[in-house]
């Protein structure tokens, strides 16, 4: 049975014991051994490439709530290498995303400035080896990485960062890494166990507090949000989500 207290622990223990595991900001580039300061304040300078995301032109509840970019990357453990690939579109089945499944979906780039910077790419390649040691019977030579900058904003009144509802991905490992929230009520993100009853509810407030999910012993979802001032009042809700699959990108 996981409660917040235990998905606290050192991810690698918190993952192999519950499928997930709660980084606050405080311990989050030690947690993954980024190195500090140079790494947080590289960050920093990524965090306004959020307010240039392009509308997701896919949502198919009818809504104009949600702006993303994508963009695929291979590592190669062995190797220590993190290459971006040729632009790609991004596929679910409709096991995963009924809602959004079944066909290609082509997004704007990552902007070349962010996909390249040392601070993204030491992030990327940190959780990929964190991951591999979770999986030691299973060696890993590879991941194959999605990334998708996602915001979320409730101008239309109401934003919806799940949409499909609760769900799993079809990958090995999820990351969700919260960038910015501002002038947004709910949002509260739920993690259940995929087999049993338990689960956790918390909300995703700091910069840097981020969640990493065994996606084959979780599911998750994220609450709708609200303006925090009604009737008028309009926010945000910026978070990169991250995907780690061994087995090749998804595709039809």
């Amino acid at each position: 049975m996981f409660n917040i207290a235990t998905v606290q622990k050192p991810p690698a223990q918190a993952l192999r014991q519950d499928g997930l595991s709660l980084l606050l900001p405080a311990d989050f580039a030690t947690s993954l051994q980024l190195p500090e300061p140079q790494w947080a304040q590289g960050w920093a300078q990524l965090t306004d490439s959020w307010n240039r995301l392009p509308p997701d032109a896919h949502l198919k509840d009818g809504g104009h709530y949600r702006k993303r970019r994508h963009a695929c990357f291979i590592q190669t453990l062995a190797a220590g290498t993190l290459l971006q690939t040729p632009h790609r579109a991004h596929w679910q089945p409709t096991d995963y995303n009924a809602l959004h499944g079944g066909f290609e979906r082509w997004f704007d780039p990552v902007e070349p400035a962010v996909a390249e910077s040392t601070a993204w790419t030491e992030l990327l390649a940190s959780l990929g080896r964190l991951f591999a040691q979770v999986q030691p019977t299973q060696p890993v030579e590879r991941w194959h990485i999605e990334a998708h900058q996602f915001r979320i904003d409730t101008a239309g009144g109401v934003g919806r960062p799940t949409p499909e509802g609760a769900h799993r991905d079809g990958v090995d490992f999820v990351v969700v890494l919260m960038v910015a929230r501002q002038g947004v009520k709910g949002g509260e993100t739920r993690v259940f166990d995929a087999n049993g009853p338990d689960g956790v509810r918390f909300v995703m407030r700091e910069p840097l507090t981020a969640l990493l999910l065994d996606d084959a012993r979780v599911i998750h979802e994220t609450t709708p949000i609200l303006p925090a001032e009604e009737p008028t009042g309009s926010g945000y809700r910026d978070t990169l989500v991250l995907t780690y699959r061994a087995a090749g990108f998804q595709a039809p």
